[in-house]
């Protein structure tokens, strides 16, 4: 027989409830807007290490693609180009990925915009909304560089390729051979040094290559670095914040390269959002922006071990 029961119990469900209602109290106390978005749309992101889920869509007789959003941030872009100002959603979000005790392809995302925001205004806001939930949380703010130089005693913005893999081979068991820099960093940053993090901590200034859509600048040392944070808590990523890069044309750059990249492994290759695009050509506002994976703090504020203790009804147990 299917087994029909939730998998969250009653009080993971009030935790939720009462986390929704104190973040929308959090945003109303700072005029930050409230805003809904399409969960579905024609475009998505071309980014190689994400699969968006598709869905066949009939407009006007004629069968079209459409995919389920894998964040807000698209159509949140068009609105602070249109003039919103700073805003917020809570929102389903959808990716194509095996679950797992931290992974549902159906999951909750919190995503905000503050224009005019530096970065590090922006992890202050993430920090003083984490502090609503854990008053006596600490969280430090760590460079990627001395998060490598500490543990692996490497620079990751300088350090060849070769040698990127054979300190993944010596740390890890996998093959290396046809891993790209950006591929060691990756299962270096997660497998060897996040069990190694603070119980919570900041992590930013990201290799360029992995600036996704931040905005790359020369850092201290003068090493262009992504401008971007990510939130670890008790051992997984919660948050990722970027100051948000608004030229169309380096987006496009960085779209198209995205494009090839998923073309070379034999991936989908989705269309570019135009519409954002011509959105960053009217004018999107200096901004920064974060997303904030509730289902994940919902585990660390319950110590739960599988985000199905969370959820109400798993991928699983739909």
């Amino acid at each position: 027989m299917p087994d029909w029961r939730p998998t969250a119990k009653p009080e993971s469900l009030r935790l939720r409830a009462d986390v929704l209602a104190r973040i929308r109290q959090f945003f109303a106390e700072r005029n930050v807007l409230e805003v809904e978005t399409p969960l579905l749309a024609p475009a998505t992101v071309t980014d190689q290490h994400i699969d968006s889920i598709p869905a066949d869509v009939e407009i006007k007789g004629s069968p079209q693609t459409f995919y389920l959003q894998t964040s807000p941030e698209y159509a949140m872009k068009r609105l602070l180009a249109a003039g919103s100002g700073a805003c917020y959603q809570i929102c389903k979000s959808f990716r194509q990925s095996d679950a797992g005790a931290r992974h549902n392809p159906e999951f909750t995302m919190l995503e905000w915009y503050r224009p005019d925001f530096s970065l590090e205004e922006l992890m202050d806001e993430v920090e003083q909304l984490l502090r609503e939930f854990l008053p006596q949380a600490t969280v430090p703010r760590l460079t990627y560089r001395e998060l490598f130089q500490r543990h692996l005693g490497i620079d990751p913005h300088q350090t060849e390729l070769e040698t990127l893999r054979r300190l993944t081979h010596e740390n890890l068991p996998v093959d290396p051979t046809k891993l790209d820099a950006t591929d060691c960093l990756q299962l270096l940053l997660g497998q060897t040094i996040e069990p190694q993090l603070p119980k919570y901590c900041f992590i930013h200034d990201y290799p360029a290559a992995q600036a996704a859509l931040a905005r790359i600048e020369p850092d201290p040392e003068g090493e262009p670095v992504a401008r971007r944070f990510e939130l670890f808590g008790h051992g997984m990523e919660l948050a990722n914040g970027y100051d948000e890069e608004t030229s169309a044309a380096k987006l496009r750059d960085r779209f198209e390269r995205d494009r090839q990249k998923r073309a070379h492994l034999g991936r989908p290759v989705p269309e570019i959002d135009e519409k954002l695009l011509e959105a960053l050509e009217h004018g999107l506002p200096p901004c920064t922006g974060v997303a904030f994976g509730i289902d994940r703090l919902l585990m660390a504020l319950s110590a739960a071990e599988s985000i199905a203790e969370v959820l109400t009804f798993p991928i699983d147990r739909i």
